[in-house]
């Protein structure tokens, strides 16, 4: 794909969305987070889609789908520390959809990147150690990075770098904090 009008707006929707991350760090509420997330997958899912980064935009649709049901458990007040058989149901839940999902959307290894970036966030979230969430980060920003060189997505590999070294600092950090 050339840098054509829609190329150029795919990659604006890369900055929107990255600033609607960040900004969600600033953020304590574990709602206005959610909801802050979901927005920003919309907008992600835009430029997606713009790209024709199809398995992209049914990992976003997972995304949203997650959550949502997180958001569910949290005005429910099941958003305990500890995991339950509910937490099970609902990981399982996502995996089964990730998978529907990429037998529908594969066009090679690396349109799955996608899955694995999404698959693997999943699983930090749903899990409840933040040293955990902070260690996967990393491997979530590798499959970002292979994603966005897939879709070609300039903007998408920068800020997905970015992500892969503020996710390797932080677990440096946990380390030497350890010791």
């Amino acid at each position: 794909m050339g840098i054509s009008p829609i190329y150029i707006f795919s990659q604006i929707c890369v900055i929107v969305y990255y600033i609607l991350v960040i900004a969600t760090y600033q953020i304590k509420s574990r709602k206005k987070i959610l909801i802050m997330n979901m927005v920003g997958l919309i907008v992600m899912g835009t430029s997606y889609f713009c790209l024709s980064a199809y398995s992209g935009v049914s990992m976003v649709i997972l995304g949203i789908v997650r959550n949502t049901m997180f958001y569910i458990d949290e005005v429910k007040g099941k958003n305990s520390e500890k995991i339950t058989k509910h937490n099970v149901v609902e990981l399982t839940i996502l995996i089964v959809l990730a998978a529907i999902f990429s037998i529908f959307t594969y066009e090679g290894l690396l349109s799955l990147m996608s899955v694995a970036a999404t698959m693997i966030y999943t699983i930090s979230i749903w899990q409840k150690n933040t040293k955990v969430y902070r260690l996967l980060g990393i491997p979530i920003g590798v499959a970002g990075m292979l994603y966005s060189v897939y879709i070609k997505s300039i903007l998408g590999i920068v800020f997905e770098g970015f992500s892969f070294i503020s996710a390797v600092i932080g677990s440096f950090r946990e380390i030497l904090k350890r010791k």
